[in-house]
């Protein structure tokens, strides 16, 4: 498994198929015939595998969701304006991931 298309030299990226996941070229639509398995090496001595799982990381808050009526969501914090304004949090549905702006 080349991390390159041979068709084209284009970057090869995973791509989830109806069975697996498979490397796949974005320019030229070149698909691998082999499962992607996607690993790096840290400084030549082991492997770490990318493992696609969702991870819950982010703080909670009370919040209501105007989507579903869940009260609880995931948070976070990005300056999306001038740096002399407040920053803008976003927030996630924690039951269906709908996600909105809070501008406070």
């Amino acid at each position: 498994m080349g991390l390159f298309c041979p068709k084209c030299g284009s970057i090869m990226l995973p791509k989830k198929t109806a069975t697996e996941t498979k490397m796949a070229c974005g320019k030229c639509g070149h698909i691998g015939n082999q499962p992607s398995k996607i690993t790096e090496k840290i400084q030549g001595k082991r492997e770490i595998e990318v493992v696609e799982k969702k991870e819950d990381i982010l703080p909670k808050t009370p919040a209501e969701c105007s989507k579903c009526g869940n009260n609880e969501a995931y948070y976070w914090l990005i300056q999306t304006r001038a740096g002399d304004e407040p920053e803008t949090k976003f927030l996630r549905c924690s039951k269906c991931e709908h996600t909105w702006r809070d501008y406070g």
